[in-house]
């Protein structure tokens, strides 16, 4: 992947920066009121996983957050790596979206969970706790309409753009995807990172998140 000039690697880093940590469950276990599991039962963790595209994601905790405050702005929408899903077609099973809300002056990570993983956040959509955020989050602010392509699609562009031979070097490379807007540029990108995390990254393409057209990739 062609690597991008520097403002775009540092947008990529202002993310890291912003990342704020929430506490979240354990999806609470199911039981027959308090009778002992039978042979026939289905255990909890044998249930298959729910995977979900960005826009599912998105639409899954949008409401929760209307609800938590009427004037929230999306600021964030990212994927989390685990076991279930490596991330190559797209879709997790755990998707973390952050709104703030100026009236409150905070900012709060909502949950779209398919997971079936002890340690992942409960099934469902579920909430985050509420911090104050800093004087430079309300800049990363984006309206929804912009969010049009999805992060299946977002994925398909990376891959005819550099994320193929970086998938056949490493064919079980772990993808993940957030979307962050650009106040300079006045658009918002899909950041497509092969890789965990930013430091060990094989490269991460950018998408227009509105228009589904490829801009560039910043590299390591």
């Amino acid at each position: 992947m062609k690597s991008l000039p520097s403002p775009f690697l540092l947008l990529v880093m202002i993310l890291g920066s912003m990342y704020l940590l929430t506490g979240c469950e354990s999806t609470p276990k199911g039981g027959e009121g308090g009778q002992p599991a039978s042979t026939t039962a289905t255990p909890a963790q044998s249930k298959p996983p729910t995977l979900y595209s960005g826009l599912q994601a998105f639409s899954c905790v949008n409401g929760l957050a209307q609800r938590w405050s009427s004037d929230v702005i999306p600021v964030r929408l990212e994927s989390q790596a685990n076991s279930e899903a490596n991330g190559q077609d797209g879709k997790a099973t755990v998707w973390k979206a952050g709104f703030i809300s100026p009236s409150r002056r905070k900012i709060k990570y909502f949950f779209c969970s398919g997971s079936r993983l002890k340690d992942a956040p409960p099934y469902g959509p579920s909430a985050g706790t509420e911090e104050a955020y800093g004087p430079d989050v309300p800049a990363l602010g984006f309206q929804p309409l912009f969010l049009k392509t999805d992060s299946d699609k977002a994925y398909a562009v990376s891959k005819e753009h550099g994320g193929a031979s970086l998938i056949k070097k490493n064919p079980n490379q772990v993808v993940t995807y957030f979307v962050l807007w650009n106040p300079k540029q006045r658009a918002l990108y899909w950041y497509v990172m092969y890789g965990k995390d930013q430091e060990s990254a094989a490269g991460t393409g950018i998408v227009n998140a509105l228009t589904g057209a490829y801009v560039g990739a910043a590299g390591r």
